[in-house]
C-alpha cells in the first residue's frame, strides 16, 4: 500500500455521481492525503442533486484541504511534485474529449497536463452518457497513452441507455493501487451494479 501518496482527487460535472464519490473519498482519506481538484462547472454549479456550496464544504472536511479550482492554483501540480496520482472521479465524456485532444482550459485538464509534464499518472473514472458514442473515439486514444489509467467500467442501462458508460465504483480503491504501481487493474471491462 501506498499509505504516505498524495491523491489529487478531481471532480468534473456529473453531479448525479457526487453521492457515490463522496463516501469513497471519505473512506481514502483515512489511507492517503487528499488534494481536492474541481471544474469550474463542478465547483460553481448549483444542480437539483445539490447546492455547490454544500458539496464544497463536504469535499475540504472529507480532505481536510481546500479545493483548488482555478488554473492558477492548479498549474504547479507536476513541477511542484504535489500528487503522486491524480484521480478523475467522475470524468465527463467532454473531460476525456478535452485530455485526449490536450485542451487545458479547465483547472481538472490543467492539472492532468501539470501532472503529466512529470510523467505522473492519471486514473479516470469515467461516467459519460456517450461512452459508447462520441465519447468512444476518446476512451480509446487514452487507454492507449502513457501514464492514463482507468477505473473498470461499463455499461449502466443498457436498455435505457446504451451508449452509456460508468466507472464501477467500488474498484476505486485497488485501480488506485494499482495506477500507483503503473499497471492497469484488470479486467478493464466490469459489470455495474
Amino acid at each position: 500500500m501506498h499509505e504516505q501518496a498524495t491523491i489529487g482527487f478531481a471532480l468534473t460535472g456529473s453531479f448525479c455521481t457526487f453521492g457515490k464519490i463522496l463516501p469513497i473519498m471519505k473512506v481514502l482519506s483515512d489511507i492517503y492525503t487528499l488534494l481536492p481538484i474541481m471544474s469550474v462547472n463542478a465547483f460553481e454549479t448549483d444542480t437539483k442533486f445539490g447546492p455547490a456550496k454544500e458539496f464544497i464544504e463536504e469535499i475540504q472536511d472529507i480532505c481536510g484541504n481546500k479545493i483548488l479550482h482555478t488554473l492558477q492554483a492548479v498549474e504547479p501540480i507536476g513541477p511542484k511534485g504535489m500528487t503522486d496520482l491524480i484521480v478523475v472521479a467522475p470524468c465527463t465524456g467532454n473531460t476525456l474529449s478535452k485530455l485526449s485532444h490536450g485542451i487545458t482550459d479547465t483547472p481538472v485538464t490543467m492539472a492532468c497536463k501539470s501532472q503529466l509534464r512529470v510523467s505522473r499518472p492519471i486514473l479516470l473514472g469515467i461516467s459519460s452518457n456517450d461512452g459508447l458514442g462520441a465519447a468512444a473515439e476518446n476512451v480509446g486514444r487514452l487507454l492507449n497513452r502513457k501514464n492514463y489509467y482507468f477505473v473498470p467500467f461499463g455499461q449502466d442501462d443498457p436498455q435505457k441507455k446504451p451508449f452509456s458508460l460508468v466507472a464501477n465504483w467500488s474498484f476505486l480503491p485497488r485501480a488506485i493501487e494499482s495506477a500507483l504501481t503503473g499497471k492497469q487493474l484488470q479486467p478493464i471491462l466490469s459489470s455495474i451494479n
